[in-house]
């Protein structure tokens, strides 16, 4: 994305390699789910071991494929090696029988089979890892279909399974075109679905799974709000917003896009954030200084500028930014956007790279209004110093999860999903493992 140079060329799976892919992760699924979860857990810390050996193998391959600035590669890395280690010491608990409050019966946990998993290429690592680790603990096969722009992260995590000593068909990657992904969910052999991804494939992939009778689980857009309240700490609160909104330049689903700032401080805000955002480095996602890379894919880049020239066109009012950067292959220069109402694109549709929208809210009731206004519900945040308001808050978002004094992280500790057109089903923590 930086160069414009080709680095790779995948091709598509043949008829009879999407066959063995399949047969293998079906007959790996018999001998792996009559393991132990310990056993399971066993190789879940061979997995850690061997991707912390080839860490800066992954994350200058995460760079070189999406652009993502070295130094949010390398943190990439470390949290799947942690999330690994994490699951081999307290997944096995999650998986113990349940008594229940009927005599003699009680509640097993048991794994479903191979589940097909189709994943977006922001977090070509992570987004994997966080969805196949819980799974294949629980004692199910793993069938990836990444997506197009990171076969290379894709051929990588393959090959590290296998270095790790997992056993054939326990993680089995897939290059295929969408009729490939529309018959291996037909496919007896594939038992359910998962999918991180756009709105519109979530409704093409989750409308395939229904006909075919299949759980799925949906991790889909966001359009997050990011409100300030008077009281909050104004620094904390823009150095947190700066993070929440251009980490991975910007593509991140649950990243803050919506920043909802109460009237009375919107002024210093505004100019403390265009201040912060005007001074991170952008340029050449291999060097460590860099904190915005350019975008992954050339239709992204195209697309988000034609949303931001349509707010402008709609009255939003240009603070900083806002054009293609001339003279390297697919740079956005840093935006944000001020004055945006709830009649704007930038308040209604998602903003997939690093443009922020600032928005105006008259009290707490009205920055909740503006920030439910909204078809998606993945993730919030909110700052105020009054602990008993961001609770009363909190409670009336309608979104997936809410931070309070922080920006939106994910945590193997914590479920991980959202609500509206966000999707559904949950990731992470036990409910992570339990969901297949």
């Amino acid at each position: 994305p930086f160069t414009g140079e080709q680095i790779g060329a995948y091709p598509f799976d043949t008829d009879a390699a999407l066959e063995a892919a399949l047969t293998r992760a079906k007959c790996g699924y018999g001998q792996w789910s009559r393991l132990s979860a310990d056993q399971r857990s066993e190789h879940l810390l061979a997995l850690a071991t061997a991707l912390e050996a080839q860490a800066e193998t992954f994350a200058q391959m995460i760079s070189r494929e999406i652009g993502k600035p070295i130094t949010q590669a390398r943190g990439e890395v470390s949290k799947c090696v942690g999330l690994c280690r994490w699951y081999a010491e307290h997944g096995p608990a999650m998986l113990a029988p349940e008594a229940t409050q009927v005599e003699r019966a009680r509640i097993e946990y048991r794994p479903l089979g191979p589940i097909l998993a189709v994943m977006p290429w922001n977090f070509p690592v992570w987004q994997v890892l966080r969805g196949a680790v819980p799974a294949i603990l629980a004692g199910n096969t793993y069938v990836l279909k990444h997506a197009p722009n990171v076969m290379g992260s894709a051929y990588l995590l393959d090959k590290l399974f296998k270095d790790a000593g997992v056993p054939e068909g326990v993680f089995e990657v897939l290059n295929v075109t969408p009729e490939g992904v529309t018959r291996a969910i037909n496919d007896p052999r594939i038992a359910a679905v998962t999918l991180t991804g756009s709105v519109r494939a979530g409704m093409a992939i989750g409308a395939q799974a229904g006909a075919a009778l299949k759980k799925c689980v949906l991790e889909l857009g966001g359009s997050a709000p990011f409100i300030v309240l008077a009281d909050a700490d104004l620094d904390a609160a823009v150095q947190a917003a700066v993070i929440g909104r251009y980490q991975n330049t910007g593509q991140v689903c649950a990243a803050a896009k919506r920043f909802i700032v109460e009237q009375s401080i919107a002024e210093a805000f505004t100019r403390k954030f265009v201040e912060a955002t005007q001074a991170l480095k952008v340029g050449n996602p291999l060097e460590d200084a860099t904190y915005i890379g350019p975008m992954a894919r050339y239709d992204l880049r195209d697309e988000l500028d034609g949303q931001v020239q349509a707010s402008l066109a709609e009255g939003a009012t240009l603070l900083l930014g806002g054009h293609k950067v001339e003279g390297v292959a697919n740079v956005y220069a840093p935006t944000v956007l001020g004055d945006v109402t709830p009649q704007m694109t930038a308040f209604r549709q998602e903003l997939f790279g690093p443009v922020a929208a600032i928005t105006t809210a008259r009290d707490a009731d009205h920055a909740v209004a503006l920030a439910n206004d909204s078809e998606f519900g993945l993730a919030s945040t909110i700052y105020t110093a009054d602990y008993a308001l961001a609770e009363r808050v909190t409670s009336a978002l309608e979104t997936g999860a809410v931070f309070i004094n922080g920006y939106c992280a994910s945590d193997p500790r914590v479920a991980f999903g959202g609500v509206k057109k966000s999707g559904f089903g949950r990731e992470l923590s036990h409910f992570g493992v339990r969901e297949f």
